[in-house]
């Protein structure tokens, strides 16, 4: 398969056919409409006349009101991400643009995982995007696996190329090529890397975030003595995106492996996190395979071990992407827009000043940039919203939408008293909000910094009740089916053929998701055969 990289000409961004597949939100018309919903990309509008910028910008909030989640969960999810300003369409089908807000957050990501990826041996490099594509084809079930998603270079400088180059969609091959220049004795062992990078899969069916042609992702590559190293690795890291979820994005994902039929194509396990999103389908959030020999026979990765006998390398490759950005928004986000984990949040409190007269400006002012400065020597990510082109009604709309946790206003009274109103985005109206919290240095930094941590504990504890209330036990085909008709999951026994689990997903749409680590106790029997079952396998429908 042959992928014209060219870009398409304007016009066809806006025809029928492709709008059915990748319907998307519009921008604000001239006259500043709500955005509406379309089925093609979103078109840039200019507003020229001042007196329309200017009342654009006061009722940007109202514009920018989103599809309630209950009512349509994807017109939501694509109406936050705009309003968010989180990403937009590029002008290649398929591709998005990731704003500064929604790249922020894909760096929170980043900092954690660097620093763990670190503190467990691991180095960061880089590998070419251009691989030949004689290297996809030396692993067959890899090959098998990505063919359908491969972009290919045919053409260079004008030029046809003695050999097409593939557009990295994974990098497994290209490192065991190079691993293969680098290993040569069990003295070079183990070999644990790491590289940021772009990646391209030609999706047919995509969702901003969740499902791109091209996406950003950190993908890891370890090769090892023993087949024991290499298991305790692909756990290890397993582990680490686990921790992450948790402790970091606040998701309560269900980690276990992936059934023969879901395995990475050329990996010999795979093991995931699978996390709930508000509409109940699964969303794979990161994934760690134990590669076995399969690359490493395929691209003769050896090294002479202890007794002078040459070996080929056991492997481990592992990966988390800016899909894992979307499973933010799809878990914690409510009809207001976005709400994000503290720890995650680009910005952790904003400041609202608020005067109406202009001798109480300066003052307020002051008091809101002491305040700024006091959090901000905390530790604490804060943005102190000064404009005055804009009424504190509006920010606090447009703060809320973006998901910030706290929100401290401060006027004139408050001021006077020393003390600030304080807000938090995971409980609206008032019984979020609280008076009279005082300015004074150490009480303020000591307030706010438990106030971020409830709200941590808060969503995280918001999405663990949602998931366990979602998830169904069932014992039989037909209970399985119901369970997943009613948008749910379902959780039982399963010792059935890869026959069976496909006949699953095509009666049900449903597919397995993991047989999870933690697995119950007592005799089982196959929910789909009858057969005795040594685990029980979650079904659910997915992203």
């Amino acid at each position: 398969m042959v992928v014209n990289l060219r870009l398409p000409a304007l016009t066809s961004l806006f025809t029928t056919s492709f709008s059915n597949r990748y319907p998307v939100f519009v921008r604000r018309s001239q006259q500043l409409r709500r955005p509406v919903f379309s089925s093609s990309f979103s078109a840039q509008s200019t507003v020229t006349k001042t007196e329309d910028r200017v009342d654009g910008q006061r009722n940007r909030v109202q514009d920018r009101a989103v599809t309630p989640r209950s009512q349509d969960f994807n017109a939501w999810y694509l109406d936050v991400i705009d309003s968010a300003e989180l990403a937009d369409y590029g002008p290649v089908r398929g591709t998005m643009v990731i704003r500064p807000y929604g790249y922020a957050i894909w760096e929170a990501i980043q900092d954690y995982l660097n620093v763990k990826f670190k503190e467990t041996g691991h180095s960061n490099m880089y590998f070419p995007q251009f691989i030949p594509y004689s290297f996809i084809e030396k692993e067959a079930s890899h090959v098998e696996g990505f063919s359908p998603e491969l972009a290919l270079v045919t053409i260079g400088g004008g030029k046809e190329l003695e050999e097409k180059l593939v557009v990295r969609p994974t990098s497994e091959t290209i490192v065991n090529h190079m691993f293969t220049q680098w290993i040569h004795s069990y003295r070079d062992l183990p070999l644990m890397i790491n590289q940021w990078a772009n990646v391209t899969r030609w999706e047919m069916r995509t969702k901003p975030f969740v499902r791109t042609l091209e996406f950003l992702w950190q993908e890891g590559h370890t090769a090892h003595a023993t087949p024991e190293e290499a298991e305790k690795e692909a756990m290890q890291m397993i582990d680490v995106y686990t921790k992450f979820a948790y402790e970091q994005a606040a998701i309560p994902v269900i980690a276990g492996r992936k059934s023969k039929v879901e395995t990475f194509a050329g990996a010999v396990r795979t093991y995931t996190i699978e996390a709930m999103m508000g509409d109940r389908k699964a969303l794979q959030a990161g994934t760690s395979h134990n590669l076995g020999q399969n690359f490493s026979c395929a691209f003769g990765t050896q090294f002479t071990d202890e007794n002078g006998q040459r070996q080929h390398v056991w492997q481990t490759s592992w990966a988390i992407s800016t899909r894992f950005v979307g499973g933010i928004i799809m878990t914690h986000g409510d009809d207001t827009g976005l709400m994000l984990p503290p720890r995650i949040a680009p910005i952790q409190v904003v400041i609202v000043p608020i005067w109406k007269k202009d001798d109480d400006k300066a003052v307020v002012l002051d008091a809101a940039s002491s305040v700024k400065k006091v959090l901000q020597t905390a530790g604490i990510k804060v943005k102190l919203d000064d404009t005055d082109q804009r009424t504190p009604g509006w920010k606090f709309n447009f703060w809320e939408m973006k998901g910030v946790p706290l929100r401290i206003e401060i006027g004139p009274r408050d001021v006077s008293s020393q003390s600030v109103v304080i807000s938090r985005r995971d409980v609206p109206g008032k019984q979020g909000k609280v008076f009279g919290v005082s300015m004074e240095p150490l009480s303020l930094e000591a307030y706010v910094k438990d106030k971020l941590d409830e709200i941590q504990s808060s969503l995280l504890g918001r999405a663990t009740s949602f998931r366990d209330s979602s998830i169904v036990d069932v014992t039989s085909y037909e209970e399985l089916k119901v369970a997943i008709s009613e948008g749910k999951w379902a959780r039982g026994p399963w010792s059935a053929s890869d026959a069976d689990e496909l006949k699953v997903k095509e009666e049900t749409g449903a597919t397995i998701r993991c047989f999870p680590f933690e697995q119950p106790q007592g005799v089982k029997t196959c929910l789909m055969t009858g057969n005795p079952a040594e685990e029980v396998a979650i079904f659910a429908k997915s992203y």
